[in-house]
């Protein structure tokens, strides 16, 4: 509980944080704990890192539970949202962060390829902000995940940045379908992070001619992203509404 918290007597908010066992989802539900959020950590599989960005917030004095579900799962977000209420009264914060990434030319991706990407990147994003649109508390924050190739048309992206660029416009609609709730809607757009699922079947010089190509000189790391969350679920992000933040050092 931040100082404000226990001034005005305020309940701790509460966020839902998904695919929040590693990577940049890690780094958001440490941060948002650091903010004085209680958060949901969203895991579909890797139980032990869920538990284990858990025990990191609760040793620096936050609050967290980890709560498994599979967010291409129809009743995956629910149960999120069901684990939520139950141990902190509400959610005020839903970050939709968790996604996959599987590269190939557009002629070359075979049909599983494709169902994965739509029913996680965009299905579970969708089922979220359902979800979020029904249950969150008044003057609640919904952050989406997309990505800054929407931007940059790279070959071998296509189905994934078409997952992503499906988010953004349903985030900039929802914005306004929210916007009497007090409600805000938007997404971060990275570019390139330092995470297993960015460094997956790269080369060393891969990833230095990538460094190379942002202004900044370098890679993005989680934290980096994890400020921008922040800033979008906490007190000063409040009339930021139905926008894409596309925070890649420069890239686009």
């Amino acid at each position: 509980m931040t100082f404000e918290q226990k001034r005005t007597g305020q309940p701790t908010r509460t966020a839902i944080v998904t695919g929040a066992s590693k990577g940049i989802g890690a780094a958001i539900a440490k941060r948002l704990a650091r903010d004085g959020v209680a958060v949901v950590v969203n895991y579909a599989q890797g139980r032990a890192e869920a538990e284990a960005v858990v025990g990191a917030i609760e040793a620096d004095g936050g609050k967290a539970i980890a709560v498994q579900a599979d967010i291409a799962n129809p009743n995956g977000i629910a149960a999120l949202f069901d684990a939520g209420e139950k141990a902190f009264g509400g959610v005020d914060i839903l970050v939709n962060n968790a996604g996959i990434m599987k590269l190939s030319p557009i002629a070359g991706t075979d049909d599983a390829s494709f169902d994965t990407q739509i029913s996680i990147n965009l299905g579970g994003v969708f089922r979220g902000m359902r979800e979020g649109a029904k249950r969150l508390r008044g003057g609640g924050r919904i952050v989406n995940f997309s990505s800054s190739v929407v931007g940059l048309y790279q070959p071998g992206y296509g189905v994934y940045a078409a997952t992503k660029a499906a988010v953004e416009a349903m985030t900039h609609i929802l914005a306004k379908e929210l916007g009497a709730r007090r409600v805000t809607v938007n997404a971060v757009a990275p570019g390139p992070v330092e995470t297993a699922l960015f460094m997956d079947g790269k080369s060393q010089a891969q990833v230095d001619a990538i460094g190379k190509m942002i202004p900044l000189g370098r890679l993005g790391q989680p934290d980096d992203i994890a400020g921008v969350v922040s800033f979008l679920a906490g007190p000063d992000g409040g009339w930021v509404n139905g926008q894409i933040i596309r925070a890649n050092g420069g890239a686009i």
